[in-house]
């Protein structure tokens, strides 16, 4: 599933594809049937509107237009592309712009979706969502007071999106290894010198993965139809029974939340 260096990387991706204010002509919804069906209204409802800014909150792709915002989520396997001519078999969403580009949602699994407000209304599935990890509110302050007397296993309770957004799997994982934290530590025994080292990691792998386009596991694909680099400079993700790059351990998985969770017995504690 994209996570949060994946999302900022297609958002850069659609601002430089898109250029300044392009005008969409019209939206054509291919196909409806995504985690929630797309609003049969939109069609009508964006005609001549200009985009002004393409934004991301949390896993979201949010297209601001001059009297609606648009809202994108990619699910697991969700991508936009500049459409020549290569329509594909689970295409849902086409927004044609007035200078004749197509812009064009493809999602095999059906598994994001693509919703609407009025500008002045509040989007309900952000309501719920903790600071962005990359923003001045996701600090030690913050992280301390909400982990106090918290018993779950602090990689969990990093990828709970109420406490904080987009440290997905991968990054919680990487971030961990960083910190010297044992995953299934339980949040309430962090100390305070590991909590102020965990925030520094987090935000250091999330900026470093976003600079590296994000990673590319399965099928991710940037915007303009690239891979991921960040795959490449994985400290242990997905390198269970390899030794530890700093210790020479062998790295072990633990299964927390029906998600991989590879560790380092020698330098996480």
């Amino acid at each position: 599933m994209p996570e949060l260096p994946e999302v900022e990387t297609v958002k850069r991706g659609l601002e430089e594809i898109l250029g300044a204010n392009p005008v969409i002509k019209s939206i054509k919804v291919l196909n409806p049937k995504l985690r929630f069906p797309v609003p049969k209204a939109l069609q009508t409802k964006v005609k001549n509107q200009k985009i002004l800014a393409v934004k991301r909150r949390a896993k979201y792709l949010i297209f601001e237009l001059k009297d609606f915002i648009l809202y994108s989520h990619l699910g697991m396997t969700g991508t936009w592309r500049v459409f020549e001519n290569d329509r594909k078999k689970h295409d849902h969403i086409e927004i044609i712009l007035k200078d004749g580009r197509k812009l064009t949602y493809c999602d095999p699994r059906k598994f994001g979706l693509f919703e609407y407000t009025k500008k002045d209304e509040d989007y309900h599935r952000l309501d719920h969502l903790g600071p962005e990890p990359l923003g001045t509110e996701f600090s030690f302050d913050y992280l301390w007071q909400r982990s106090r007397k918290k018993e779950v296993a602090i990689k969990n309770f990093i990828m709970d999106q109420k406490i904080v957004v987009g440290v997905g799997n991968i990054y919680a994982v990487e971030s961990l290894f960083l910190s010297g934290i044992r995953p299934t530590r339980k949040t309430k025994n962090i100390t305070k010198k590991e909590c102020e080292f965990l925030i520094k990691n987090i935000k250091d792998t999330l900026k470093k993965a976003i600079n590296a386009g994000g990673s590319t596991i399965s099928d991710f694909k940037q915007a303009g139809g690239d891979s991921g680099y960040f795959q490449h400079r994985f400290n242990v993700y997905g390198k269970s029974e390899h030794p530890c790059p700093r210790c020479k351990n062998f790295l072990k998985n633990t299964v927390l939340g029906g998600r991989s969770s590879v560790w380092c017995p020698g330098c996480q504690k």
